[in-house]
């Protein structure tokens, strides 16, 4: 697909860098990069103490409560003070375990999250990296969130910590091979692989999206992606590796204070990264859901791309949630059936289809 008249529409530019290459041109690179690196962090950092207030207070309703009332107004501060608590709590590491590796772990999970932060596009000129092969490098670096499970459970010289990681690995896994028939799906009908263009290929009206932009397997895709990204992110109904009722906590049963914390600060910020990827290939990204009606488009074009970009990625947010407080755990047999005998092959069906439909013209 050409690019070009789009890029030429959108650059990859930044005001904040271009004050900083005019001001310091010799040292904008390193400068720039620090500003960077510290936005990804604060950004990260924020989402992860909203989003687990929002799941607080989620599940609260879910379930016909109040959830946090004390700290702050309605709870607001409960994130700070569970915060300060880890903080503070005395890190132990089992007997017999492997403390390198046992300390290590942790901090797998928590680096692959800013790393993949750093590279999605929340606005025309709000991103800190766009990889040519930026659909490659998500899939690569969600490699360490698996690996962090698996030396958790390896090094923590516990049967049930050993077993969730197992059990977390063959998960996460299985159904990262479904999120790659996705990706690639996505990829062969825009013709890149990078984030940004992928958004910029769905410039336009809502209908523009991918979600509808490829009849029928679009809305099919979207739904498998939804799947897979849940039991990717061992969340109910399929967090197998975290059942309470058989394995104590599974994987992080032997962490405490801050290794607890990272998994935890991992764990709902990969939520969010899902749910920024499902915007990103199906809902458009940053470009507001116009529909073709002058006066409406104008008002919406008015709000700024970002804003649009965390709206619909909060959206997807509530679903995931909807869907913990909604349905029961399934059995490590039916998850494993499910990605096996059914996702998988109407996955590799999705891929054929797409080619059909771009043979005859009817994608894109």
């Amino acid at each position: 697909m050409n690019m070009s008249a789009t890029e030429t529409l959108y650059p990859l530019q930044n005001g904040i860098g271009n004050i900083v290459r005019y001001l310091f041109p010799e040292s904008a690179p390193f400068i720039n990069g620090l500003l960077g690196l510290i936005a990804v962090v604060a950004l990260t950092s924020t989402l992860a103490a909203i989003l687990i207030l929002l799941e607080r207070k989620v599940s609260a309703h879910f379930q016909v409560r109040l959830g946090p009332m004390r700290v702050g107004f309605h709870g607001i501060l409960q994130p700070l003070a569970d915060g300060i608590k880890l903080i503070f709590k005395e890190i132990l590491s089992p007997k017999g375990a492997d403390s390198f590796t046992f300390y290590l772990a942790p901090m797998l999970p928590l680096t692959a999250t800013f790393l993949i932060m750093a590279i999605l596009p929340y606005d025309h000129h709000l991103q800190l990296a766009d990889p040519a092969g930026g659909v490659l490098y998500v899939l690569a670096i969600s490699g360490l969130a698996v690996l962090g499970l698996l030396l958790a459970g390896w090094s923590s010289n516990n049967k049930f910590s050993l077993l969730g990681a197992m059990r977390a690995g063959a998960q996460m896994i299985s159904f990262e091979i479904s999120l790659a028939l996705i990706m690639l799906l996505i990829v062969m009908i825009s013709g890149t692989a990078s984030l940004r263009e992928i958004v910029l290929s769905q410039q336009g009206l809502i209908f523009d999206w991918w979600i509808f932009k490829l009849p029928f397997l679009g809305i099919i895709s979207f739904v498998i992606y939804l799947i897979a990204s849940t039991a990717e992110l061992n969340r109910t109904p399929f967090d197998l590796a975290e059942g309470e009722s058989e394995l104590t906590a599974g994987y992080h049963t032997e962490y405490s204070g801050m290794g607890f914390a990272m998994f935890f600060f991992a764990e709902f910020v990969n939520m969010f990264i899902s749910a920024a990827l499902a915007t990103t290939f199906f809902l458009g990204g940053f470009h507001a859901p116009l529909i073709g009606i002058g006066f409406i488009d104008a008002v919406l074009n008015i709000i700024p791309g970002f804003i649009w970009f965390f709206a619909k990625t909060f959206f997807i947010v509530f679903v995931y949630m909807w869907f913990r407080w909604t349905f029961p755990r399934l059995r490590i047999d039916q998850l494993m059936s499910l990605e096996w005998k059914m996702m998988l092959p109407a996955n590799l069906l999705l891929l054929i289809l797409g080619a059909v439909f771009m043979v005859l013209g009817w994608a894109g």
